[in-house]
């Protein structure tokens, strides 16, 4: 039986942190093309980290922005959503098309589970969340529309295609497409009929 990740989206610093990053987004979105040096600026104070050479295309949407961590030479294109009421981990030289949406954010899937039992009536907020971390490794290229949902790690180098839904951990060096996602054909298949 899953062991729920529970997450207290209600809580205060949890809220604190959402108003900042919609704040700095609403900024950021509003900013002209040619404004690195203000665009680099919230950047760094949004996220968790950023590697140097790294851009965030415009109408992008983070949660929190404090468990955003992204490493050097990646580009996340436009109309790009992050849920990350928990780590999402973006390692080098990692593209991102556009509209790609990362999901670290669940719900349990029984109602008993879903809905929270004798909650305070001041607060709002009236169901179970859970999270879990997404992890992008060196090299990756994750294609335009795709989704990558809670707990799943994306493997060096591998090449995600467009529209793709990323159920399950992908492994390293593989083309994987699909909904849901599974690799379709390994790096070193490709070298050897290249080869041959």
């Amino acid at each position: 039986m899953k062991q729920y990740r529970y997450i207290n989206t209600g809580s205060e610093e949890h809220l604190n942190f959402h108003i900042q990053s919609e704040i700095l987004t609403k900024e950021y979105n509003a900013l002209p093309y040619e404004a690195t040096t203000r665009k680099r600026e919230i950047l760094e104070k949004l996220f968790g980290s950023i590697g140097k050479n790294a851009t965030v295309g415009t109408n992008f949407y983070c949660d929190t922005g404090k468990n955003i961590f992204i490493g050097d030479d990646v580009i996340v294109g436009p109309n790009s959503t992050f849920i990350d009421n928990e780590k999402i981990i973006i390692g080098s030289t990692v593209l991102l098309a556009p509209n790609v949406q990362i999901y670290t954010s669940y719900h349990p899937i029984l109602p008993e589970d879903r809905y929270i039992q004798n909650r305070d009536k001041n607060n709002p907020v009236y169901f179970n969340t859970c999270a879990d971390p997404v992890e992008i490794k060196d090299g990756a290229w994750i294609g335009g529309g795709v989704i990558i949902l809670a707990g799943v790690t994306v493997g060096k180098n591998s090449i995600i295609g467009a529209g793709s839904v990323v159920t399950k951990d992908i492994p390293d060096n593989c083309i994987a497409i699909g909904n849901p996602c599974k690799p379709v054909k390994f790096f070193d298949e490709i070298r050897n009929k290249q080869e041959n």
